[in-house]
Parts: structure tokens; C-alpha cells; sequence
């Protein structure tokens, strides 16, 4: 007689089609949230990114917005698998620890890039500043990232987004802390075939909402569509295109921000009261302004503490 526990039923099944929901679910909460916080906060290439807590918390909400669209055949074939196994009485993982891990590789991501951007700040590069060498940053980081599309590397993490089905039959990992590595391989794959695609998002304003459905668009068709590994070559001609356009003539640019425009001005004040820690360049505020940024209560913002 066996001593061996029988293995453990869930109280209720959940299905493909539930957990597709749920996906598709969480993207479109996360998109309306995304957009709610916010609208009206393009300032074009260079954007404050804010205090440390409130870009997290808008970088994961934008991550989870964009990525879980693309992401959806890869959880979809994990629940599929962890299900059979369970039926068979082997270990049932759960999809949402796999899709908590794949969003943590994302946030260390989003995380690196503030850390990249402080460092910008404090060291104070005036070249960078729009009015001297800033356009021509941007284009050589949106050029880069056309010539990123052309690499080997590139072209492994895509095909491993691209063919579920190889990553989960070779590398499944036992128990939740499976689970929770195979989400980080996965996501680790999704930054190195996605990371060109984000510095393009950096480069025309991280906190646009036109930048970002565009950037959404071409990642989701990229890993979904059928061959959509031929578009690697059309996205670098693009990207080339784009950043030749940035640097020379980025007024004629339909959707780009310049961060001298009146929009970027209006922009940076709606961040100077949501947007707790966020540090103000001299020249940013209006003349006679005596605001403290980031110190909202209402529609009005405290007066600023005279020094000493």
C-alpha cells in the first residue's frame, strides 16, 4: 500500500480562457490607469522621471500595460502545462508567480535606467541640454536602437519570445521557485529583445502616451504576429530614419514634444504637483513663481520656505 499523500484537487479549475481574461484584464486596468496618471505629462525628450517611489510605481503599471499583451502566449502554454502536470499529480504552478517574476525583470530594468538618469542629472552634462547637443542624443539613441535590431542577440531573444512552447518544455523548473525563475528567464529573454524598443520611448518621452501605444504596438507585433521576425530589418531602417529626423529636424516630427515648447512648460508644472521628489532646473519655473515642487494640496501648492 502506498504512503505517498494523494495529490491535492484545487477547489476550482481555472481555465485558458479564464486566465486569458484575467490578462487581458490587468492590461487594459493597467492602460487606464497609465493614462490617468499621465496625461498631459509629455515634456519630450528628458522628461523628469519624478522621486524613486512614484516612478516604480508608474514603470510597473506601464510594463504591465504594455508587456502582458505580448506576453499572454507565453503565461497561456505555462498554465496549460502546469495544469496537465497537475493532473497527473505533479506539482501545479501557478501562471501569476510567473507573471509577478517576469514584471520584477522589467521593474530592475526600469530601475537601471533611473539610476542611469540620475546620474545624468547630478553630474549636470550641459551638452545634453535640447538647446546644444540633447536633439542629437536622442537620434543617436533611436539610430542605436535600429542597429540593435540587426544583432544576434537580438534575433535569439526574439525567437525565444516567439516559441513558447521550446522555453517551457526546456527549462521547467519544479515548485514555486520554479515558477518564479522561469518568469525571470523569460523576462530576461523579453529586455534583451525589447530593451532597443524602450531606449526609443526614452528618447521621444518616456512619459508619452502617444510614444508608448506606438512602442506597444510594434513589440506586440513583433512577438505575435506571423513572421514577425522579418519586421527586425523594416524597424531598423525605421529607427535609422527616425533618429536622422530627431537630430536634424525634430520640430517636424508629428507627436514629439520639443522640451523648449510652451506643451513641455505646461507638462513639467502638472509633474511639479503630482509628482513627490522631483528636482526643478533653474529657468523651469515661471517668473515669479513661488512654488515648491511636489508638494500639491488640492489645486494649490504650499509656498516655498525661504532659505535659512
Amino acid at each position: 500500500m502506498s504512503t505517498y499523500p494523494a495529490p491535492q484537487r484545487p477547489a476550482f479549475r481555472v481555465t485558458p480562457v479564464t486566465v486569458a481574461l484575467l490578462l487581458l484584464g490587468a492590461a487594459l486596468v493597467t492602460w487606464v490607469v497609465t493614462v490617468n496618471r499621465m496625461r498631459g505629462m509629455d515634456a519630450g525628450p528628458g522628461t523628469d522621471l519624478g522621486g524613486l517611489a512614484w516612478f516604480t510605481g508608474i514603470w510597473v503599471t506601464m510594463m504591465a500595460a504594455m508587456m502582458l499583451p505580448s506576453a499572454a502566449p507565453m503565461v497561456l502554454l505555462f498554465h496549460r502545462v502546469s495544469s496537465e502536470r497537475g493532473k497527473r499529480g505533479q506539482t501545479s504552478l501557478p501562471a501569476w508567480v510567473f507573471c509577478l517574476s517576469y514584471l520584477a525583470v522589467w521593474t530592475l530594468y526600469g530601475l537601471a535606467a533611473y539610476g542611469l538618469y540620475r546620474l545624468i542629472v547630478h553630474f549636470d552634462f550641459g551638452f545634453l541640454e535640447w538647446g546644444r547637443g540633447g536633439r542629437y542624443a536622442a537620434g543617436v539613441a533611436i539610430a542605436a536602437a535600429g542597429l540593435y535590431e540587426l544583432t544576434p542577440l537580438k534575433s535569439v531573444c526574439l525567437s525565444h519570445c516567439r516559441t513558447p512552447l521550446h522555453f517551457v518544455m526546456g527549462h521547467w523548473r519544479e515548485g514555486r521557485l520554479g515558477a518564479v525563475r522561469m518568469g525571470a528567464e523569460h523576462g530576461a529573454y523579453c529586455v534583451g529583445c525589447c530593451w532597443g524598443l524602450m531606449i526609443v520611448l526614452f528618447a521621444l518621452g518616456v512619459m508619452s502616451l502617444t510614444w508608448m501605444a506606438a512602442v506597444a504596438v510594434l513589440i506586440l507585433a513583433q512577438k505575435v504576429l506571423p513572421y514577425g521576425e522579418r519586421l527586425t530589418r523594416i524597424f531598423a531602417v525605421l529607427f535609422l530614419a527616425a533618429g536622422v529626423w530627431v537630430a536634424t529636424a525634430p520640430g517636424s516630427v508629428p507627436g514629439l514634444t520639443l522640451p523648449d515648447s510652451d506643451a513641455a512648460q505646461r507638462a513639467r508644472m502638472r509633474m511639479m504637483g503630482m509628482t513627490p521628489g522631483s528636482e526643478m532646473k533653474p529657468g523651469e519655473m515661471q517668473p515669479g513663481s513661488n512654488m515648491q515642487p511636489g508638494t500639491e494640496t488640492g489645486t494649490q501648492m504650499e509656498p516655498m520656505q525661504p532659505d535659512g
